[in-house]
């Protein structure tokens, strides 16, 4: 019975030993060989594999979708068996950085799924929510909009009660509903199921262990609690300006907001209502919508603005690979992926953008966005594949929200032609602050939101019989506001949001909302900036563009609290910058909310508006036809009252 029970030992031994499970190498030069090795090949897998993705997300044929998703299994297959070569080594004694690389190839995401099919069932699951979603219109009589532009200006334009509630439902009922819930219900087995195969009890877990940081969401939490009295503040002035126009009838000055209403298809950003909620009306709009039209501007021109302020820091150009190869407009013969996203392809010179844009100062923000992710990308280029990532994802999104804290500053509009007139008074940077928090503070709430809702799917907490009850429950806590008409378990609205299709975490914008205000502080003053942050404009600042460079350099080959003290002296996420940035702006709120005898949260929370018209587009969809309207019905009340 021994002899038997030691050769079994003996041969799970050498069947773990073959499958990477029970390390057995010490000798780290073997490791270092492996690693180098393991680079070579990344590079080469990594390209066929980003080149087949882009091709598929850049026009969405089912004959580019059936070659990105064999490209998929492809690299799958390649990392397992970087997996089970990495873990066949004891790690005992290694260097902290041989250590460092090796852990990391341990943790594969879905390729970590064992059987092919299901990783094959995974990827088609994913493609299809994509392209749900990204084929998604919404047609009045024979007319069909896109999303992009054409939904996402009518809700930006657009002061009609019914209109804007035709574009937001109409796009929720074409790319949500029962098959799109279906579809998410088993990509949630199936993310889970990858999520036990890299050691993790769920996907949610795994997303949140990227952030190396124990009690990560109890972090997180906390954050958000030290913003929340901001955003309540916030939340209470702009409801008093919806009232004004809207009236009793579908807002209520203690309860939430309709979600459609914020010039937002998916009320993550309010600065579309700037032209209502700017506090002094007799200063300028900063607002360059206007002037990038009057100018001529295209979308080349306005991606060649945002290189010139990288370049102005002394940070790397674009290669010609990017200008070649990138899609900045939408092509009129094919359906694509809209959605802005920067793509690296691991050769070390190609790099992309992919984006469908609209001359407005909001595609003007997003260029900025996508070009810091692609100024990541340059900066760590030639670290090892493995460490070619962000100190963590939160540090992605962050790098060109910061420089775009810079580049939206009135002095620098000026300095750069797109704004004429520069007022600095106290109450031109009311109005300059208050456009910058009705992007960046009201986003606050839903980008926490988001994964709250996925990890509690995720985790089992939230069955999938309450999927739409508890997303808008969340929608209700954290951000105010509840839907136009009665919404059920029929409904899948999460579906409407790219990330929840694109299986993107979203964490990582709440994390960097955070990040870039720290970031601002730590580069303004290696720039020499005195005066408040608000103010602060790094453009041409060498100095400061070295600080960040070197930063972004490190891609993640250092923990990211260490990444952090490189640029800001600090290890830990702090929201103390971003509350200084504001608190100008902050008082002012509290003044006008005092005066107005407004209520600060939303008690009423089973008030609901009445129900919208339907939609005929007879009436004109804009701002200033909502005015004319207005003034034409005062006209008869005055004549018939």
């Amino acid at each position: 019975m021994f002899n038997m029970m030691k050769l079994f030992i003996i041969v799970l031994y050498t069947c773990l030993l073959f499958t990477g499970r029970v390390a057995s190498n010490n000798n780290e030069e073997d490791a270092i060989r492996f690693l180098q090795q393991y680079d070579q090949r990344a590079q080469e897998e990594f390209y066929r594999w980003s080149e087949a993705a882009w091709v598929y997300e850049s026009d969405l044929t089912e004959e580019n979708k059936q070659l990105s998703i064999e490209a998929d299994l492809v690299v799958s297959e390649f990392l397992k068996e970087v997996r089970r070569n990495a873990s066949a080594f004891d790690r005992t004694g290694f260097s902290s950085d041989t250590v460092r690389q090796l852990k990391k190839l341990l943790y594969i995401g879905d390729a970590a799924l064992e059987d092919p099919k299901d990783l094959e069932d995974l990827t088609t699951i994913i493609s299809s929510m994509q392209e749900r979603y990204s084929t998604g219109k919404v047609c009045l009589e024979n007319k069909c909009l896109d999303l992009e532009p054409g939904l996402v200006r009518v809700m930006a334009n657009s002061r009609n009660y019914d209109e804007l509630h035709w574009a937001w439902h109409g796009w929720r009922k074409a790319v949500s509903g029962s098959k799109a819930k279906d579809d998410f219900k088993e990509y949630v087995r199936l993310k889970n199921m990858a999520a036990a195969e890299n050691d993790q009890p769920d996907s949610g877990a795994y997303w949140r262990s990227w952030y190396e940081v124990d009690n990560f969401d109890s972090e997180v939490l906390k954050l958000y609690n030290e913003l929340k009295p901001f955003y309540q503040q916030l939340h209470a002035y702009v409801r008093r300006k919806l009232y004004n126009i809207y009236g009793s009838e579908y807002i209520n000055l203690q309860g939430p907001i309709p979600a459609h209403l914020f010039g937002n298809m998916w009320a993550q950003s309010w600065v579309n209502l700037l032209d209502i909620c700017q506090p002094y009306s007799d200063k300028p709009n900063i607002d360059i919508t206007p002037v990038l039209q009057e100018k001529g501007y295209d979308a080349l021109r306005m991606f060649q603005v945002s290189e010139e302020f990288f370049v102005s820091l002394g940070l790397i150009p674009m290669p010609q690979e990017f200008w070649d190869k990138s899609i900045i407009e939408r092509p009129e013969d094919r359906d694509l992926v809209c959605h802005a996203s920067a793509w690296d392809f691991f050769n070390q010179k190609d790099f992309r953008i992919k984006q469908c844009t609209d001359i407005t100062q909001d595609s003007f923000v997003t260029i900025h966005h996508e070009m810091g992710h692609i100024q990541y990308y340059l900066q760590y280029k030639d670290q090892p594949a493995v460490y070619r990532d962000g100190a963590n994802p939160g540090f992605h999104e962050a790098v060109g929200d910061v420089l775009a804290l810079s580049v939206s500053t009135p002095k620098h509009l000026q300095d750069v032609g797109l704004l004429d007139d520069v007022v600095d008074d106290p109450e031109g940077d009311i109005n300059y602050l208050m456009q910058i928090a009705l992007d960046k503070l009201a986003f606050f709430p839903f980008a926490i939101l988001m994964d709250q809702w996925r990890w509690g799917v995720f985790d089992g907490s939230t069955p999938e019989s309450r999927y739409n009850e508890e997303w808008w429950k969340l929608r209700l806590f954290y951000q105010g506001i509840i839907p136009p008409t009665v919404r059920s378990e029929m409904d899948f609205d999460p579906a409407a949001k790219y990330h929840i299709s694109a299986d993107v975490p979203y964490i990582r914008y709440f994390i960097s909302h955070v990040l870039q205000f720290q970031f601002h502080e730590a580069l303004c003053n290696a720039s020499g900036h005195t005066g408040p942050l608000l103010k602060c404009d790094i453009y041409r600042s060498e100095t400061a563009g070295k600080l960040l460079g070197d930063m972004l350099a490190l891609g993640s080959s250092v923990p990211w609290p260490e990444a952090m003290e490189r640029i800001t002296g600090q290890r830990e996420i702090s929201a103390l910058p971003l509350v200084k940035y504001f608190q100008p702006l902050l008082d002012f709120l509290e003044k006008e909310n005092r005066a107005n005898d407004d209520t600060i949260g939303w008690s009423d929370t089973e008030w609901m508006p009445s129900a919208p018209s339907e939609w005929t587009g007879s009436a004109v969809s804009s701002n200033n036809a909502s005015l004319v309207t207005i003034f034409i019905t005062c006209i008869f009340y005055l004549i018939y009252t």
